[in-house]
């Protein structure tokens, strides 16, 4: 009993840094918290007393559990992921990250976010040391290339959220466009049980029509409450307290780049829980 005791109590130390790599490998917090609990079972039906490295094990098992994940997800096209919104890290590089095969992103993150070397990391996609930094540079050069570089005046990009809600609003779709970048992308995420009401929405004119026909009529029956949203300016839309929409906005050059909306309310619910704790 104390044995195992031990085992759970260095697990947990472990916990917060598996719960990183798996959720950044994802994008998801509960597929990442399902890729730990793996490697619990894995850990606890093990001869733990041969492992040198727990943290190093650990690890290995997590990556290979969300490589293979990733490698099943790919193959089930038909889950609703592709709007899927990440509840925390950078909005854009989650989205970024989403757009790399599953080697690729297991390369780059494993060895550009938590500095593992490439030959503990070669084995994992089953390629040789330089094929696996391979990986990385392919994976860092896309990343690099769609990065937005956001406004960094948190009053400048209120402003500019507050005008977008403004024209939202009264209605007035070329106030709308003219707050928008040519090529905004709206991604909004309903979640798996209204997954029809979930949808990627692309270009200025498009999302000043999905604004004025989706946004206008809830800005009338909600409560608007600013906030930040992964360090950024942000909206949450609530009805009697309740958050029913979190909006997170990018705006480069005084126009909103992207918007990421979550209207899932399983995850909305834990950021309700969050913000209570």
């Amino acid at each position: 009993m104390e044995e195992n005791q031990w085992l759970a109590d260095r697990f947990e130390e472990h916990r917060p840094r598996l719960r990183a790599v798996a959720y950044r490998m994802l994008g998801s917090l509960a597929e990442a918290d399902d890729a730990v609990q793996d490697a619990w079972l894995r850990l606890s039906g093990s001869n733990s007393g041969e492992v040198e490295n727990l943290g190093g094990w650990l690890t290995t098992v997590v990556a290979r559990v969300c490589l293979n994940m990733l490698r099943s997800r790919n193959i089930r096209r038909e889950e609703p992921l592709a709007v899927h919104v990440p509840d925390s890290v950078g909005l854009a590089l989650q989205i970024v990250l989403d757009t790399l095969n599953p080697d690729e992103r297991l390369a780059f993150v494993l060895h550009d976010m938590f500095d593992l070397p490439f030959e503990e990391i070669a084995p994992m996609v089953g390629r040789t040391p330089v094929a696996a930094r391979q990986l990385a540079s392919r994976a860092r050069r896309r990343v690099k290339g769609a990065e937005i570089p956001a406004d960094p005046d948190l009053a400048r990009q209120r402003e500019v959220v507050d005008a977008f809600f403004a024209a939202a609003r009264g209605g007035d779709f070329a106030a709308l466009v003219a707050v928008l970048d040519p090529d905004v992308v709206l991604r909004i995420d309903a979640g798996a049980a209204h997954a029809a009401a979930s949808m990627v929405v692309r270009g200025a004119e498009a999302v000043a029509r999905q604004a004025l026909t989706g946004l206008a009529g809830a800005l009338r029956a909600f409560d608007l409450q600013p906030a930040l949203v992964n360090g950024a300016a942000g909206m949450v839309m609530s009805r009697h307290g309740r958050p029913l929409t979190v909006m997170g906005f990018i705006v480069a050059d005084g126009k909103i780049a992207e918007i990421d909306a979550v209207a899932d309310p399983r995850r909305l619910q834990r950021i309700a829980d969050a913000g209570d704790g």
